[in-house]
C-alpha cells in the first residue's frame, strides 16, 4: 500500500524522514528508516533521502505492504513462573520489551506472550520495561485486570527490583544511596543525565565483590526513571561495562542484569521472581580477577 503525504506549511522544512514518522505514527522509525534504504520512499516521484527539508508543495509516498511487516518471527525465551493471570521471564540481552511501533516485525516480549495467550496489541501484557541491553526478570500479564492491577504497582513504588551491574573501577563507600535527579540530556536526546531540574531519583547499591579494576555491584532503585541505573552509575564515574551509551568500557554485552523482583499477585500473594546470574557475567569476573 502507499500513503502519499502532500507537504503543507506545518510540514515545511522537516527532514522528510521525521515527516513520514509523523505523519503515520502507527510505523516506528526503524522501519522508515528501512523503507528509505530500500527506496520505498519517494519525493515527487524520485527515490527521496531521509534528510532532505521538504518544501511547500512537495509530495512523499510511502510504500509499505501490511502483510510483510506483520510476519513476527516466533520467539522463546526461559519462564520463571506461570499461572493463569501472570507470565514471568528470564529476558535474554538484546531483545526489545516491545514493538516501538504497530508495524514493526521484530520478535520482542510482548510478541512471546501473544504467541502464549493469544493477545492482541503491541504492547501484549507488557507490565513494565527492561531496555534491549538489558537482561532478566520480567513480569507480564496475561488479562487487562492483572495488566491494570500490576501496573499500578508500579507506579506506587510496591515492586522491589534488584539489579547486579559490573562497573569500572571501586565504589566509595561500598554501601550508599545515590539520589540524584535526572533529566533528558537535549543534546543528545537519546539519554539522560544528573540535572538539578530533573525528576527525583534514588539508586541503592552495595559492592558484592570487587575485582580487579572492577566491582560487582548490587543494586536497588527506589525510583524507575529511564536509564536510571545506568546513568546514575555513569555520573559517579563508574560506568557499566558494554554500556556504549553511557561511556562505558567496551564488552561483550551491557553487563546489567535484573536478578530479582518482588511483586503482589492477583489474590494479594507476594512473590520474589529470581533470574541466575548469565555466564558471560561469571566469565568476565574469572577473566579479570587478581
Amino acid at each position: 500500500m502507499a500513503q502519499v503525504i502532500e507537504v503543507t506549511e506545518e510540514l515545511k522544512g522537516k527532514r522528510a524522514d521525521l515527516a513520514a514518522t509523523e505523519a503515520l505514527p502507527q510505523l516506528s522509525r526503524a522501519y522508515v528508516h528501512k523503507l528509505f534504504e530500500e527506496e520505498r520512499i519517494t519525493l515527487n516521484g524520485e527515490p527521496a533521502k531521509p534528510g532532505y527539508k521538504l518544501r511547500l508543495g512537495d509530495s512523499l509516498s510511502v510504500n509499505f505492504e501490511i502483510s510483510e511487516i506483520e510476519q513476527i518471527p516466533d520467539i522463546d525465551m526461559p519462564i520463571l513462573y506461570e499461572d493463569e493471570n501472570v507470565l514471568v521471564v528470564d529476558k535474554p540481552a538484546g531483545v526489545i520489551s516491545h514493538a516501538r511501533g504497530r508495524f514493526w516485525n521484530e520478535a520482542s516480549v510482548a510478541s512471546f506472550v501473544r504467541q502464549k495467550t493469544g493477545q492482541e496489541g503491541e504492547r501484549s501484557g507488557i507490565v513494565h520495561r527492561l531496555d534491549r541491553v538489558t537482561s532478566g526478570v520480567m513480569v507480564c500479564a496475561k488479562n487487562a485486570d492483572t495488566l491494570s492491577l500490576l501496573q499500578k504497582q508500579f507506579s506506587q513504588r510496591g515492586v522491589k527490583k534488584s539489579y547486579v551491574a559490573i562497573v569500572l573501577g571501586h565504589l566509595k563507600p561500598d554501601e550508599a544511596i545515590i539520589d540524584m535527579p535526572l533529566g533528558r540530556d537535549m543534546a543528545k536526546p537519546q539519554t539522560f543525565h544528573g540535572t538539578p531540574d530533573g525528576k527525583p531519583a534514588r539508586t541503592q547499591y552495595k559492592v558484592e565483590k570487587s575485582f580487579g579494576s572492577y566491582d560487582l555491584v548490587r543494586l536497588t532503585p527506589e525510583t524507575g526513571r529511564t536509564h536510571q541505573i545506568r546513568v546514575h552509575l555513569y555520573e559517579v564515574g563508574h560506568p557499566i561495562v558494554g554500556d556504549h551509551l553511557y561511556v562505558g568500557e567496551e564488552g561483550k554485552r551491557l553487563y546489567l542484569h535484573a536478578v530479582s523482583l518482588e511483586i503482589t499477585l492477583p489474590g494479594d500473594e507476594r512473590r520474589v521472581f529470581k533470574s541466575p546470574l548469565p555466564p558471560e557475567f561469571q566469565e568476565f569476573m574469572d577473566k579479570h580477577h587478581g
